[in-house]
């Protein structure tokens, strides 16, 4: 065998009990019968956990493929496979027409724009470059509602004629033809947010002949979030397909408590058959554009030209009113917040000795208001930049992610190996453990990985994935539980997890000692193939 490690602590991935053995890996298979069995390499696991690989089932890492960082940040906690193209946002289908609003809505996710995406009319266009990419984890694709619809009606906010659903349908048609895991939706981000049921409706029932799987960041996180719930369970049960509520929360302090009502609709679909699943990352803020405060109406000619808008007093003066309105109808980020107290700026690309700094901390160093100091910064960087958002609530938190519908997913969004962000990014895996397991003592550690390994795997058909099994793939982790420390926060959000030993990808070892170890075993997972 190429690998045997020997006296570990084995956690399986199906929830049961730990217990002591060694495993070995031959042809980047896991070999459980190692009895009498010889090795090139031998790991003494001795006081050491080893568990399945992590997989990171809600993922930005396409803005960042084969990018060292990009590598890095997911391999130091422990990820051996992440599910890319959520939240609508992907690089294909491009129309070279709209291509200018595809780079703006994926300007969250990657640094720059990829030369060759002009040729990514099709999957089947961007999977020829993924092959090309050094991957040191696995990665399947989801392809993008926000893209798909850019491709075809750019950002105009009405309804899709029946042409265009025609055209919107063939271009998901032919990403799941090429093996893609589903579509997915961000329906509080332009164009995503100007689509209705219907069209949602119909474009899911593409999914239905290929088992696929709708998986959406809700038209509502907040004040409506249990009609924006209950709007997903009725795609998914009209389409007859499978559905994944993104980044599941209760966002807003005065909607703390939502989960309640949210999952039961759960757990009511699921007892009719219906099947869903929930993704959560384990934090009290989240991360999105700097400009999601605006209300969506300001983005029907894209972000650079909404920032633009905001030279106009009027437009300043109407936008803050719809803003403070409590009645508004769109999700609030700055009611859910609780003013600019909450809101950090975490990455400004042209005004970067703001970054790492709450709004309200920066406009009284400019001694401005607030709000004019939101849309000066705004309009300074022509509608980019990301922000962090506190607003969600403990108790939530973990109500959600004990349901036996929820797994863990980073909806990390990194962009440069030195850049601020939000430390999901770097330590969701490791974070949830020591939050949910070491801190609130919520759960065993045996269940807190079997939502991180097991139970995903399970939950997106990924074969050969997720368990510590004869013949399953050979992505593990190996873990020193007591050191195990996530060292990533908010003010320092790109820091190493402390305690994790190896990460093994397809039988080879990616990461050890804090390092990466050059090698890149990853695979492109298509739907229905390990």
């Amino acid at each position: 065998m190429e690998l045997l490690i020997r006296n570990a602590n084995i956690i399986d991935g199906t929830g049961k009990p730990a217990y002591r053995g060694t495993v070995g890996v031959e042809n980047g298979k896991i070999v459980m019968d190692t009895e009498g069995r010889s090795a090139d390499r031998v790991i003494d696991a001795d006081g050491l956990v080893l568990s399945p690989g992590f997989i990171d089932c809600h993922s930005h890492g396409d803005g960042i493929y084969g990018t060292d960082f990009g590598q890095l940040c997911k391999t130091n906690q422990g990820v051996t496979t992440e599910l890319c193209g959520q939240c609508g946002s992907t690089m294909f289908p491009v129309n070279e027409k709209t291509l200018p609003e595809l780079q703006e809505l994926i300007s969250l996710i990657t640094p720059q724009s990829p030369p060759e995406m002009k040729e990514w009319t099709s999957f089947a266009a961007y999977k020829e470059y993924l092959a090309k990419l050094p991957l040191t984890a696995n990665t399947g694709i989801f392809a993008g509602h926000g893209a798909i619809r850019t491709a075809v009606m750019g950002f105009e906010d009405r309804k899709a004629s029946p042409e265009e659903l025609e055209k919107m349908k063939a271009l998901l048609g032919e990403a799941m033809d090429g093996g893609c895991l589903g579509m997915t939706t961000g329906l509080v981000y332009a164009p995503g947010s100007f689509s209705d049921t219907e069209e949602l409706i119909e474009l899911a029932k593409v999914l239905a002949p290929y088992d696929g799987i709708y998986a959406s960041h809700l038209r509502n996180e907040s004040y409506d979030v249990v009609n924006a719930v209950e709007e997903a369970l009725t795609i998914g049960r009209e389409a007859g397909v499978r559905v994944q509520l993104s980044h599941h929360k209760a966002y807003g302090k005065k909607n703390w408590g939502k989960s309640r009502e949210t999952l039961s609709l759960v757990h009511r679909a699921v007892a009719t058959g219906q099947k869903v699943t929930i993704d959560q990352y384990p934090y009290e803020a989240s991360m999105t554009h700097f400009n999601q405060l605006l209300p969506p109406q300001m983005f029907t000619e894209g972000f650079a030209k909404a920032a633009e808008k905001l030279r106009d007093p009027a437009v300043r003066a109407r936008v803050k009113a719809m803003i403070l309105d409590e009645n508004c109808s769109f999700d609030n980020y700055y009611q859910n917040c609780g003013g600019m107290d909450g809101i950090f700026a975490a990455v400004l690309p042209e005004t970067p000795q703001y970054s790492g700094k709450f709004v309200s901390e920066i406009a009284r160093m400019l001694g401005k208001d607030p709000f004019e100091t939101y849309f000066d910064l705004v309009m300074e960087n022509h509608g980019e930049g990301s922000g962090i958002y506190f607003s969600m609530g403990e108790e939530d938190l973990g109500r959600i992610i004990t349901d036996p519908n929820t797994v863990v997913g980073s909806d990390g969004l990194v962009k440069a190996m030195r850049e601020a962000g939000h430390p999901r990014g770097w330590a969701a895996f490791p974070h949830a453990i020591c939050y949910f397991h070491k801190k609130r003592g919520l759960m065993s550690l045996e269940e807190i990985i079997r939502k991180m390994t097991g139970l995903t795997a399970e939950r997106f058909m990924l074969r050969g994935k997720g368990f510590i099994a004869d013949g399953y793939d050979a992505d593990l982790v190996l873990f020193d539980y007591d050191r195990l420390e996530d060292m990533a926060t908010y003010a320092d959000s790109n820091r190493l997890t402390e305690g994790i030993e190896y990460v093994i990808v397809n039988g080879q070892i990616v990461y050890h000692d804090k390092k990466l170890t050059g090698v890149f075993p990853g695979k492109l997972i298509l739907r229905g193939e390990g």
